[in-house]
């Protein structure tokens, strides 16, 4: 059953992977879509293929999720009720361990994986509040719910999601809010080869010798999630590939 028939669901980070992904499988269920990120040219030509294909409303803002103002004034600039936000912008930047770690892939970790979620997370639930329904979605990770090495930063940060998550379902209680978080592991995005600055070869080695998930895979369970009955909530899911087992252990085949 398809409940999300012409909901109006606002995207962060839309531009590649599991954002870009969640927007085709959405566009596909007659979704209004509001897709966010900072390549003007990449959210211009994916607005264009979904409103061409699925004949769906698809609506772009580019800014960058830091910037707290620019979060107001895209939630501001928004005239429909905002039925589900996916909180999917995102990153890890560098694996250097505590002591010799570049305090600029510090900053730029924790303000966006944090502030930027809870800046577009203020402004939404309050506009959610008011009509007293809604659901939020935060992308997680299965380094929300353990570390690694060389992972303090990130991994702190998505710990800080996990409980942003929980925290925000108990400021909410009491409305028809749902709020929900999906936790994977290994996933073949863009994600590794921002984490080591450009440097694909060695992004390609995080994935060697296995199956690694792929972003279509999570954007069939954010759609599940989205899709529950009113009366479910689903508060946290971590999602693996048969390859993995935990944040570190990783079988990586001989073949």
């Amino acid at each position: 059953m398809n409940r999300l028939n012409h909901k109006t669901v606002l995207i962060t980070g839309a531009t590649s992977g599991i954002g870009e992904a969640t927007a085709r499988l959405f566009a596909e269920q007659n979704c209004t879509l509001i897709l966010t990120g900072r390549r003007e040219v990449r959210l211009k030509q994916l607005a264009n293929t979904l409103s061409g294909q699925f004949n769906t409303s698809v609506q772009t803002v580019t800014f960058d999720i830091r910037n707290r103002e620019e979060c107001k004034k895209c939630v501001d600039a928004i005239e429909q009720p905002i039925d589900i936000l996916i909180n999917n912008a995102g990153l890890a930047s560098g694996l250097d361990p505590i002591d010799s770690a570049d305090f600029s892939d510090w900053d730029a970790m924790i303000d966006t994986n944090i502030k930027g979620l809870l800046s577009i997370t203020r402004f939404v639930s309050e506009r959610m509040k008011k009509v007293n329904k809604g659901h939020i979605i935060n992308i997680g990770s299965i380094a929300g719910h353990e570390a690694y090495p060389g992972g303090s930063v990130y991994c702190a940060t998505k710990h800080a999601v996990n409980a942003i998550t929980q925290a925000a379902k108990m400021d909410l209680s009491g409305t028809n809010i749902r709020v929900s978080s999906v936790s994977p592991g290994l996933v073949d995005t863009e994600f590794s080869t921002v984490r080591f600055n450009g440097d694909k070869e060695k992004a390609d080695k995080v994935y060697d010798r296995l199956k690694p998930l792929t972003a279509e895979d999570i954007a069939e369970i954010l759609l599940f999630v989205a899709n529950r009955p009113e009366h479910v909530n689903i508060l946290d899911t971590i999602v693996l590939p048969v390859a993995q087992s935990s944040a570190t252990i990783v079988h990586r085949s001989d073949q």
